[in-house]
Parts: C-alpha cells; sequence; structure tokens
C-alpha cells in the first residue's frame, strides 16, 4: 500500500484506526492484527479475526514506529490489533526527555 502523510487507514479485523505521520516513499505492507490495512473508507471483508502473533492492541494517542524510524504512525481508535509492517511489528515510540535546567 502505498501510503502519505495525513491519510488515514483503518484495520480490517478489528476496530483499530491510525492516521500517518510519516512515512518513506515506498510501498509499504502495512498490517494490523496479522491482516493487511485498508483505506478509511472501504469495507472490510467478514469473518476476519486479529492474528494470536499480533493480539497486542493499540492505545489511541500513541504513535507506532518501525525500527528505522521512517514510518510513523498515530493511533486515532484503539483496537485488539498490533500493528505491524509485514510480520514486524511497530514499536510504541518513546517521548524525549526533556534537557535539564540547572
Amino acid at each position: 500500500m502505498k501510503l502519505k502523510a495525513g491519510s488515514r487507514v483503518k484495520s480490517a479485523v478489528c476496530t483499530t484506526e491510525v492516521m500517518v505521520i510519516q512515512t518513506p516513499d515506498a510501498d509499504l505492507d502495512v498490517r494490523c492484527g496479522g491482516a493487511p490495512m485498508l483505506p478509511i473508507g472501504e469495507q472490510a471483508p467478514a469473518g476476519g479475526s486479529v492474528a494470536a502473533s499480533a493480539s497486542a492492541g493499540t492505545q489511541i494517542g500513541k504513535r507506532y514506529v518501525n525500527a528505522e524510524g521512517k514510518l510513523e504512525l498515530l493511533c486515532t481508535k484503539p483496537g485488539k490489533g498490533s500493528l505491524a509492517i509485514g510480520d514486524t511489528l511497530l514499536v510504541l515510540k518513546e517521548a524525549k526527555p526533556l534537557p535539564a535546567s540547572d
């Protein structure tokens, strides 16, 4: 799937919805719950379920990134599926520590 910053996609197997914050200029196999994600307006196929290997869930308002930091997704609606590129799960983006004021 070709993503661009500002676009929104949803899971085909749970209630997760995300907004793309940052993306590399390449086609990506973005998944949630083990199934490919869909554009917001597209109808999800019936009978899908969350894969056991991708069932940690998503949290609203949290950002998820890949190991290289080139893909960043903001969760706008939580769900039971985990976000991934192919079989590689995305991780929760950590907050940067504030500088010390001495």
